[in-house]
C-alpha cells in the first residue's frame, strides 16, 4: 500500500511549475518514491533526463512553501478520490504510457479487477456531429460490446461518444468516460442524465482536480487518457481534422491497435477514417467480425453450453514461452470445469506473480484463446495441443 504521506508528495511535486506527467514520471522511476526525491538533494535531481535550472529553482521555492501533509488533507476535502501513479489501484495500462497523469481523479464504481488490466478496455471515438450511420453503427457496436464483456471508453462528448456510452449501457456493460473537466461536472450540460448512469455503473475519471471548468486545452489532453486506458481503439465517424484523430495517432504511438468503421467518400465526416484505413488501420465489417478481430466470437452468447464451446474451439496458435505456459495450465485446469478456473488458482499453478499472469491472461483473451467469466475465471476456447 502506498502511504497518505507519499500521496501528498505526488501532489507537492505536481504543483512545480515546468514539470509535466513525463518529466514526473521519470522522476518516479528514479528514486522509486516521491517523498525520497523531494527531500533529495538538487544535484540528484538534476540528472534526471529534462529537469533544467528553471524547474531546480521553482522547486527550491515550493520546498520551503509546502507541507504535502497539509496540502494531502487540504486536497482531499475536495477531491476525496483520486489515484497516484504510485498506487496499486491506478489503471495499469495507463500507467504504461511515457505520460500517464500523475494523479487522476474518479467518481463512479471503480473496478480492482478492471484497473489490473484483467478486463479488456476497448474506445470508441468520432465526431460530434454524426451521420445516422454512425450513430447506428456505434450504439449497436457499443451495445455489443457491453454484452460481451468489454468496458467501453469514451469522453462523453456529444455525437459519437454519447452513443458509444449509451450502447454499452444498454448492452448491461459497464463504460467509462474520461472528463475533460472535473469528475463534478457535466460537460455537455445535455449529458446530465447519461452522467448520472455512467457514476451508477461505471466510472468517470479525469487528470483535473474537482470544478475545473471546460478548456479547449483540456481536451486534446484528455484524448491520451481514451487511448491510454483501452488496448483497442475504435474510430467510428471522423473529419480531416478531428479530435478522433488526435486519439487514433496518440494510440498509435503507444502501440494500440486501431479498428475503422468505413464510411463513404461523399461523407465528409468519414474522410478521416478512410485516410486511417489508408495508412493500415484494420476495418470494421460488421458485429460479429468486430468480435473476431477483438479475439471474441458471438459463441459467447452462451458461456454455458459445452457442446457449443467444444463445437467451436479454435487451434492453438504458437506463442512465447510465458503465453505457452499459462495456457498450458489452463488447459489441465479446465478438464471439467464449465464454469472456469479462478484467477488465483491458475496464479498457483504457474508459480508466477500475480501481474505477470495477469497480463498473460489478457494476451490470451485478447487472442480469442480464453474468455473470462464472471468472478474472475476464466475458461479455455482453444483445442488444445502444440501447433
Amino acid at each position: 500500500m502506498v502511504s497518505d504521506l507519499e500521496r501528498g508528495y505526488w501532489l507537492a511535486w505536481s504543483r512545480v511549475t515546468g514539470l509535466g506527467p513525463v518529466l514526473l514520471k521519470r522522476i518516479w522511476q528514479r528514486f522509486g518514491s516521491m517523498a525520497q526525491a523531494w527531500e533529495a538533494d538538487l544535484d540528484r535531481i538534476a540528472q534526471v533526463e529534462g529537469i533544467g535550472p528553471k524547474v531546480l529553482e521553482q522547486l527550491k521555492i515550493n520546498r520551503t512553501k509546502i507541507n504535502p501533509g497539509q496540502l494531502l488533507e487540504q486536497h482531499q476535502q475536495k477531491n476525496p478520490q483520486f489515484w497516484t501513479l504510485s498506487d496499486p489501484d491506478y489503471p495499469r495500462t495507463l500507467a504504461e504510457i511515457p505520460d500517464p497523469p500523475p494523479i487522476l481523479y474518479y467518481s463512479g464504481q471503480a473496478q480492482p479487477a478492471e484497473n489490473a488490466g484483467q478486463i479488456p478496455m476497448v474506445a470508441m471515438v468520432g465526431t460530434r456531429e454524426p451521420t445516422e450511420y454512425g450513430k447506428r453503427w456505434t450504439r449497436r457496436l457499443a451495445e455489443l460490446l457491453g454484452r460481451h464483456g468489454f468496458v467501453v471508453v469514451s469522453g462523453l462528448a456529444e455525437g459519437i461518444d454519447t452513443q458509444a456510452h449509451w450502447g454499452c449501457l444498454e448492452g448491461g456493460g459497464r463504460t467509462i468516460a474520461v472528463l475533460g473537466t472535473g469528475v463534478d461536472l457535466v460537460y455537455p450540460p445535455r449529458n446530465r442524465e447519461l452522467f448520472g448512469e455512467i457514476i451508477n455503473q461505471g466510472l468517470v475519471v479525469s487528470e483535473y482536480p474537482s470544478q475545473t471548468p471546460p478548456d479547449r486545452a483540456h481536451f486534446p489532453r484528455r484524448n491520451r487518457i481514451i487511448a491510454g486506458l483501452c488496448r483497442a481503439i475504435l474510430i467510428m465517424e471522423a473529419p480531416r481534422k478531428s479530435g478522433a484523430l488526435i486519439t487514433a495517432d496518440m494510440a498509435n504511438e503507444y502501440g494500440r491497435d486501431i479498428y475503422v468503421l468505413p464510411g463513404m467518400l461523399d461523407n465528409d465526416q468519414a474522410i478521416g477514417c478512410l485516410s486511417l484505413l489508408n495508412r493500415g488501420a484494420q476495418v470494421i465489417l460488421g458485429a460479429g467480425h468486430l468480435l473476431e478481430l477483438l479475439g471474441r466470437t458471438p459463441i459467447l452468447d452462451a458461456p454455458n453450453s459445452a457442446s457449443s464451446q467444444t463445437a467451436n474451439l479454435i487451434p492453438r496458435p504458437r506463442l512465447d514461452p510465458q503465453l505457452d505456459h499459462v495456457l498450458d495450465q489452463i488447459l489441465h485446469l479446465n478438464q471439467g470445469q464449465a464454469s472456469g478456473i479462478p484467477f488465483d488458482l491458475i496464479v498457483q499453478a504457474c508459480e508466477l506473480d500475480s501481474g505477470s499472469v495477469s497480463s498473460a491472461l489478457l494476451q490470451l483473451e485478447l487472442l480469442g484463446l480464453v474468455s473470462q467469466q464472471p468472478g474472475m475465471r476464466y475458461l479455455n476456447l482453444c483445442s488444445g495441443g502444440q501447433p
